[in-house]
């Protein structure tokens, strides 16, 4: 019954319904109490020889209107009941889909999509039965089976009753432990299918690197072991499952074979007629029932509490990054200054960042190099606030970047990753994603400095062609611009390319950057690349290694300074030297 209190907050919001749909489901019960009461009583008069047409004709048209009635309740309280498990389910589906996007990425490092992805589907939906078809059950096994008890005791004989119920302890103390095996195997059985989910969604996702590689058997035979302990674990759960209709069968039977051989005694010995055993046992039928929905009520709340428990902890998980009470609710613009001492990421021991300071003036633009780790992109995650717990402050615009809220902080941000996510939508949707109010003619100016309107014009739906799921249709380079014009739609402050160029030619980055220029001159550019020519024309160049500064000044500079910059340059230059097949540009 925990389940049940723990929805409590649900059943008050939603009480009008609830109320109703349980009075209608209480008249029901009510109601199903008649036709055996008249069986007995027409039983008595043909027994007796007393039953007339016109006696008949009565108590059958006292049995039609109360068919009649109980036909028209059972689709309302249908309606109450079930229409608000659905309400149930819509509400914690949003909840959780709040949840994830209000989420900081960290979260989706410990979290796998499909798991996600089981909660808001498998999970919602026990949930759902136990707002629905628990709740029925819940009260259709406490009121038919109260009524009924009532009415067997009441109106025919109470000794009889008494006998008829000596089996019932047994059934009580058996679902009860069969209700707990079962929650528990069921939690077990869920875990398992985030696990099977999980791997469906990583091969679809990749299924061009396992085909790549070869790896169609290795992948399906991974599969099929995560498919079959799925199904290992729900027959676990369907093994107890299966006890509780054998259970209260048993019971049941019992339960007539007393009521029987007692009943025909005292029918013999005078105490009860035979139209009483008759409407006793008819009464006995309909107790089948409530006694097979209190089995499948314990089904339906342990499984229900099992979803309950992993959506409610998943729901509990705190956003690591929360804004101030008094956040200024304002686009910050102005100069950046970033003084870090240290950083360190969740989990791990050894510092990303130390001693990372610079000054970026508004309208300036930074470039960042280093190789592979050494810091750039954990510099972009704190500018943009997906992590704090450093040692040091980053000021933009005159205020600490924690001072602002993160919405209108991330606001001023266009961030171009260096994985490009595309949605399975027309290019338009994808370029207006940042700005659906945008007009055509702000979406085509966005894709001409991003060096794709000609690309588009030469697809078969030009800006309507739809590019697939990722973008799988597209190139890398595509993809890349197509990232830009969608960042610069939004009109940021601060536009930071995350190594963004790294799949377009040269003399296309050369055509991008000039443009970015020519748009943007009041505006703030990070840029980070392992291409030093993107960098050339900034007006600040950070070097990193090992997570700290190096070198740190313009691209002459660090020429001139013939050290790590110089060398990598120097490098770069070779390497196109010899991809021109020695002949010098």
């Amino acid at each position: 019954m925990k389940v049940f209190f723990e929805l409590g907050w649900f059943f008050k919001e939603r009480k009008k319904q609830y109320f109703m749909g349980i009075s209608l489901l209480i008249i029901v019960a009510i109601l199903q109490l008649v036709p055996p009461k008249i069986i007995g009583v027409v039983v008595d008069e043909i027994g007796a020889g007393n039953l007339t047409g016109g006696s008949l004709v009565k108590w059958l048209s006292v049995l039609a209107a109360s068919a009649l009635i109980m036909y028209v309740i059972r689709y309302y309280w249908r309606i109450m009941i079930y229409g608000s498990s659905m309400t149930l389910a819509k509400k914690l589906r949003a909840d959780l889909f709040r949840h994830f996007t209000s989420m900081a990425p960290s979260f989706y490092q410990k979290r796998r999509i499909g798991d996600l992805m089981a909660h808001a589907t498998n999970d919602v939906s026990a949930v759902q039965q136990t707002a629905g078809n628990g709740v029925l059950t819940l009260v259709d096994s406490i009121t038919t089976g109260g009524f009924v008890i009532l009415a067997m005791a009441i109106t025919i004989d109470w000794k009889l009753t008494l006998i008829a119920l000596i089996p019932m302890p047994f059934m009580a103390l058996s679902t009860n432990y069969y209700g707990k095996l079962l929650h528990k195997h069921f939690h077990h059985a869920q875990a398992a299918f985030s696990d099977l989910n999980d791997k469906t969604q990583e091969s679809i996702t990749g299924i061009k690197v396992m085909k790549t590689f070869g790896q169609d058997k290795e992948d399906i035979e991974d599969f099929k072991r995560l498919s079959d302990d799925v199904v290992q674990k729900n027959i676990r759960v369907a093994k107890v499952d299966s006890l509780f209709d054998p259970t209260i069968s048993l019971v049941v039977g019992i339960s007539f074979f007393l009521t029987i051989v007692f009943g025909a005694k005292f029918v013999v010995a005078g105490d009860m007629t035979l139209g009483d055993l008759v409407a006793f046992t008819s009464y006995l039928g309909l107790l089948v029932w409530p006694l097979l929905a209190f089995g499948l009520l314990f089904n339906i709340m342990e499984r229900g509490s099992a979803s309950y428990d992993r959506i409610r902890n998943l729901l509990a998980e705190k956003m690591d990054i929360q804004d101030k009470e008094d956040a200024l609710a304002i686009r910050p613009q102005g100069n950046l200054a970033f003084n870090i001492q240290s950083f360190t990421f969740p989990g791990e021991e050894t510092p990303s960042l130390k001693n990372i300071q610079f000054i970026l003036k508004r309208g300036e633009t930074l470039g960042v190099v280093g190789k592979t780790g050494a810091g750039k992109t954990a510099i972009l995650k704190l500018l943009m606030r997906e992590f704090d717990g450093y040692d040091g402050n980053i000021i933009y615009g005159g205020h600490a970047i924690g001072d602002y809220e993160t919405l209108k902080l991330r606001e001023a941000i266009g961030y171009v990753p260096q994985e490009h996510f595309l949605f399975s939508a027309s290019i338009y949707q994808n370029i207006a994603f940042t700005n659906p109010e945008a007009t055509e003619e702000e979406v085509i100016n966005a894709a001409q400095i991003a060096q794709i309107h000609d690309d588009i014009l030469h697809f078969t739906k030009g800006y309507n062609t739809i590019v697939g799921e990722r973008g799988v249709s597209l190139s890398g380079g595509q993809k890349q611009r197509i990232s830009i014009a969608r960042a610069l739609l939004m009109k940021p402050e601060m536009l930071i390319l995350d190594d963004s160029l790294s799949a377009v030619d040269a003399k296309t980055e050369e055509a991008i950057l000039a443009a970015l220029k020519g748009a943007r001159t009041d505006a703030t550019t990070i840029i980070t690349s392992h291409r030093l020519s993107a960098l050339i024309h900034a007006h600040l160049i950070i070097v990193l290694h090992e997570g700290t500064i190096v070198e740190k000044g313009t691209h002459d500079v660090l020429m001139a300074l013939r050290g790590r910059y110089f060398e990598m340059y120097q490098l770069q230059q070779l390497e196109q030297l010899v991809e021109r097949g020695g002949e010098p540009s």
